[in-house]
Order: structure tokens, then sequence, then C-alpha cells
């Protein structure tokens, strides 16, 4: 067990650390990292939605026959999700502290999604895992910047607002690793590649709607700049040699029960 956590716990607290950075920039340069926030996360939609399409999802579809299902699921269960939470804690009237409860919660939710999603890739295949971690801390930054931002402007203290985004946008990663991880074990390819078809569909949510708002902000010209930066990136990525747990056909196997691994 603690093998196949190892890759992709470390990613997880690398982005907690990426998180960790957004906050104590935006808490020394509030101005700069507020004003640039939007284009960070432009940047990673379009790495996420490249990502996905040409690579974590077709690996998706060789390993699982039902992936297609999976991966409109995987899409719409963020939606619901998205949905679910501004349900479950509908916004106060007022500018005081109860309104941040909303946002930070997304924010804490969509963190543990990632370290969920950091297990499943890497469940999948080692390269992939390491496409969809890199991808995603390209928002971690700016998402540690939100998540203070929104503490700040409903009342909360400087000391305050980065201890609760730290715990709200940081250490939610790694727990989602954690939390995942266990299931990983004795799982068929059909079931990893079912299950990495909905981590797909995540990202593509991720990336289509939550990381696009900005586009409704920025300027255009820039906005465009951000995401053909990601795409560029996530294309250039796709050339890097990160294939050196897969095997021949570039998906790697199951990972073996914990009996057969101490064997």
């Amino acid at each position: 067990m603690f093998q196949s956590l190892q890759a992709p716990l470390f990613f997880g607290l690398i982005a907690a650390f990426m998180t960790t950075t957004g906050l104590i920039t935006v808490s020394v340069r509030g101005d700069w990292s507020a004003r640039h926030s939007g284009l960070f996360a432009l940047m990673a939609g379009g790495m996420l939605v490249t990502l996905s399409l040409l690579h974590i999802a077709p690996e998706a579809f060789e390993m699982s026959h039902g992936a297609a299902a999976f991966l409109v699921g995987g899409f719409f269960g963020g939606l619901l999700l998205h949905y679910g939470v501004a349900a479950a804690f509908p916004e106060s009237s007022d500018r005081g502290r109860a309104a941040a409860i909303t946002p930070l919660a997304a924010v804490a939710i969509h963190s543990i999604l990632d370290g969920v999603i950091y297990a499943v890739t890497f469940a999948g295949s080692f390269s992939s895992g390491v496409y969809a971690a890199a991808s995603l801390m390209l928002h971690e930054f700016p998402e540690g910047v939100i998540a203070f931002a929104i503490l700040r402007r409903h009342s909360f203290a400087n000391r305050e607002a980065f201890i609760w985004a730290f715990l709200a946008a940081g250490v939610t990663t790694p727990l989602g690793v954690m939390l995942a991880s266990p299931f990983m074990y004795g799982l068929t390819p059909d079931v990893i590649g079912s299950l990495f078809a909905v981590s797909a569909g995540l990202l593509l949510y991720v990336g289509t709607g939550p990381l696009m708002e900005p586009l409704q902000e920025e300027p255009r010209l820039r906005s465009l700049i951000a995401l053909s930066a990601g795409v560029a990136l996530a294309v250039l990525m796709a050339f890097l040699p990160l294939h050196p747990h897969d095997e021949e056909g570039g998906i790697a196997p199951a990972p073996r029960p914990l009996m057969e691994q101490a064997n």
C-alpha cells in the first residue's frame, strides 16, 4: 500500500506547497496575485482540457469498455457537486463571515477531488498521473489566492484567513489522496479504466467550468494568450518521456493486491 501511495501523495504534498506559496504571495503582494489569478486559472483550464482529451480519456477507453458512460458520469458528477454545495450552504444575504462558507466549502471539496484524481490516475499509469498532477498543480497557486481573498473579503483577519485558506485549499489535497488510495488495490484493469474515465470527466468539468470563469473578467487577448499557453504546455508534456513504469502498450497493469505484493 505504501509504495503505491508514494507517487500520488508526493504530488499531493507538492500541490499543498503550491497552495501555500500562493497564500504567502497574496499576503505579501495581494494586488499582483489577485490581478493575475484569473490568468493562472485559464492556463490551468487549457492544460486540463487538452490532457484529458488527448491522453487521459484515450487511456480510459482502452482499459474499460464502459468508459464513455463513466466519463459522462464524472463530468455531470462534478456539475451536481457544484450545485449540491450551493444548495447545502446557501449564501448569506449580508457580507459577514457566514457568507464565506459556500465558496470556501467549494474550494475544499474541489481540492479533495484533486487528491482523489491523483490517486485514480496514478493507479491507471504513472505517466497519466504525472500529466494530471502537473496540470492540476498549475491551478493550486490561484486556488490559494482565491481562498485567501474570499476570507479577507468577509471580515477575516490576515492570520485567520491564511490558516483557514491553508486548511481548505492545501491540506485537503493530500487528504484526498489518502482517502482514495486504499481503494485502488486488487482492482481489475476494467474497473481502473472506469475510475480513470470518471477522473477524466471531473477534469473536463473543472477545466471547462470553474477554471473558465475568468473569461468573463479578463481582457480577451490576455485570456486567449493564457489559454493558448496552457494548451501549448499540455502538448509539450505529451512529448516528454514520462513512461518509465508503463508497459509496451502504454497502459500500466492493475495494482496487485497486498498479499501478492508481500510475496
